[in-house]
């Protein structure tokens, strides 16, 4: 079916924009697995949406999560221009040309014609995410994927006005397990996650769509299960596709089904209805890990290197430790700190999140354990590895190459240079911002 102006949200964080053909495919994951085999999309994505998306011109890849910048699913579109955002350090855009892509990166703020009828603009943040703003014909989707608002928003209230006819934004929303939540305390008991609380997520949005002015709530990025035998615990914590609408009460906004086609020029729109995956579980074999393998001597030296350059670790961390194949290696950061992690995790997906700078992943993945040692600030869980550990070594470090001070302030001080960084809108950014100031 081909649409004159519209938009198609379909899998797990992925957008079809249409302008008499489809123009635009948004972190497209349409095939494979990620995070080392743990997740798996929740539904399958249509053969018709899957054509679209093959027929477009421009593909839109908003940060390195392997549930957004998904290879196997690139590799069926070698012949796309790749669009980027000026992330620093331009990690994914050298990665990507050096896999044979074509890649443009977008000047934060500056609007790009794809077609008659349809434009982008880019907002990089200091998370290394992005949001996109797709104008189609003065109609605006915000697709903010798991970025937040960071000080994109200061942007989009500039250009408000232009945007005369309907309004709508997608957004990483849910009960929160799309982060690491895999945690025990120092007796072997598991922390119960936040998710747990699986607190009504309607509400949220509608505040959301409020604050904003927004009119159409899309939901997005958290369209997945899980499905590795040592992961498939978190399944408990996962956001079905229908708690979105639970307890949205607004008259004036609406919320979307989870995957929509949306019809620009009638304000018509139908709700997608893809097959469920429900695939046998995975044996971590299946992807290289057996937990009975150590570590060995080389594999050691390769985690010292590796956290040795993070120079932020020794201003509150005492020891990281690995527990690989039932055995224990630590790794001594600073010993005036009684503060430690302990990693419980196999040493194939463990080594290959080190060879990639790709720390994140291993702990999104959810089947690696994490055990914190000693006084986090009172903090448990994900909340006590922000802001001082995750940031700093997935975002900064791995994404962004900035290691050391001059590297750090160099790093946030090109984000400010550019105006579109705002660290006041959120807690959690406000303490990522003190955590960084004595480098500023």
């Amino acid at each position: 079916m081909t649409m004159d102006l519209g938009f198609e949200s379909i899998g797990n964080a992925c957008f079809i924009a249409h302008d008499r053909t489809p123009v635009l495919a948004c972190d497209p994951w349409l095939t494979g697995a990620a995070y080392f085999g743990s997740w798996r999309l929740l539904h399958e994505v249509p053969q018709q949406q899957i054509e679209h998306i093959k027929q477009c011109k421009f593909v839109w890849i908003s940060h390195g999560h392997p549930d957004h910048l998904s290879l196997p699913s690139l590799e069926l579109l070698r012949d796309k221009q790749i669009l980027l955002a000026d992330h620093y350090g331009g990690r994914i855009a050298r990665d990507l040309r050096g896999l044979g892509y074509s890649v443009t990166v977008m000047k934060c703020g500056v609007w790009i014609e794809l077609s008659p009828r349809l434009r982008i603009a880019a907002i990089a943040n200091f998370n290394q995410d992005a949001v996109l703003l797709i104008e189609l014909d003065g109609n605006l989707l915000i697709d903010a994927n798991d970025a937040g608002d960071r000080g994109a928003s200061r942007f989009f209230r500039r250009e408000m006005a232009r945007f005369t006819k309907r309004t709508f934004i997608a957004c990483l929303t849910g009960y929160g397990d799309a982060d690491m939540i895999h945690f025990f305390d120092e007796q072997g008991q598991q922390v119960l996650p936040n998710a747990a609380k699986k607190e009504r997520v309607g509400p949220k949005i509608a505040g959301l769509l409020s604050h904003y002015g927004i009119q159409h709530f899309v939901p997005s990025s958290s369209n997945h299960c899980y499905r590795r035998t040592d992961s498939a615990w978190a399944n408990e914590y996962a956001t079905p596709v229908t708690a979105h609408a639970d307890g949205f009460v607004s008259d004036r906004h609406v919320c979307l089904p989870p995957y929509v086609s949306f019809d620009l020029i009638t304000g018509r729109y139908f709700g997608l209805e893809p097959k469920s995956m429900s695939p046998a579980l995975d044996l971590p074999i299946v992807f290289g890990d057996d937990w009975s393998t150590p570590l060995d001597r080389d594999d050691v030296a390769k985690l010292r290197a590796y956290f040795d350059k993070v120079t932020h670790l020794s201003t509150f961390l005492g020891h990281i430790n690995f527990r690989v194949g039932g055995k224990d290696h630590v790794l001594d950061i600073n010993r005036a700190h009684a503060r430690g992690i302990t990693f419980c995790t196999p040493q194939k997906s463990l080594m290959s999140a080190i060879e990639w700078h790709a720390f994140d992943d291993l702990l999104i993945g959810n089947f690696t354990r994490t055990t914190l040692h000693g006084d986090w600030w009172g903090k448990h869980g994900s909340e006590a590895l922000y802001p001082n550990f995750t940031p700093f070594v997935g975002k900064f470090g791995d994404n962004g190459g900035a290691y050391s001070a001059a590297e750090l302030r160099a790093y946030i001080a090109e984000y400010e240079r550019r105006g579109f960084t705002d660290f006041t809108l959120e807690a959690a950014d406000r303490e990522v911002y003190a955590a960084l100031q004595q480098y500023l």
